[in-house]
């Protein structure tokens, strides 16, 4: 049984909560919560769910994320939730003009498809921490032709097969391509 809400404000951020009471029903607040501190799903806890991905499936996407969604799927109804907004704030991160001109260089395109720039970024943060991180500090690093869309399904699988309904989750950052405004300034 969920501990109740009241007990849990002083081990967690005020604005969060309040940010999830105005996001989502009193009763679904209390299933967002986890009972202390230590059950939050921290930045190194994300990268280690991350390489789950059983990369030996290649060209079954599916199969791929499996590992990763089954065990998500036996984790809290929070981490799910934390997972997505980690995941949502990884891929906002790397929605910048330099990022996606890196992205579409070898393609001999004149545009960024919007969809095909957000599966780009999945393949940069499915493929791990250092790989990610490489990519963010030094756009001209970003692998060009390569996606990675069911990614964006994980935390979507995972809550259905653990509580037999759809996932509702508004992360709080929004990773669609153009979203990080900072990082399309220079777009004309």
């Amino acid at each position: 049984m969920a501990t109740p809400l009241h007990t849990n404000l002083n081990a967690l951020d005020e604005s969060f909560i309040e940010e999830l009471r105005q996001r989502y029903a009193a009763d679904e607040v209390e299933t967002l919560l986890p009972e202390t501190p230590q059950d939050w799903l921290t930045e190194e806890g994300f990268w280690q769910l991350i390489e789950r991905l059983d990369w030996e499936n290649e060209g079954d996407d599916t199969a791929v994320i499996e590992p990763l969604v089954q065990a998500l799927s036996n984790m809290l109804n929070a981490n799910i939730h934390q997972y997505e907004d980690i995941l949502a704030e990884k891929l906002w991160l790397l929605d910048t003009l330099s990022h996606a001109e890196a992205s579409i260089r070898d393609q001999k395109k004149d545009y960024v498809s919007v969809d095909g720039f957000l599966y780009d970024r999945c393949f940069v943060v499915a493929n791990g921490k250092e790989f990610y991180e490489a990519v963010l500090h030094d756009p001209s690093k970003f692998p060009t032709g390569l996606s990675f869309e069911r990614l964006l399904y994980v935390a979507h699988r995972a809550y259905k097969r653990k509580m037999g309904k759809a996932f509702v989750h508004i992360p709080r950052k929004s990773y669609e391509t153009y979203s990080n405004e900072a990082g399309w300034e220079d777009a004309e």
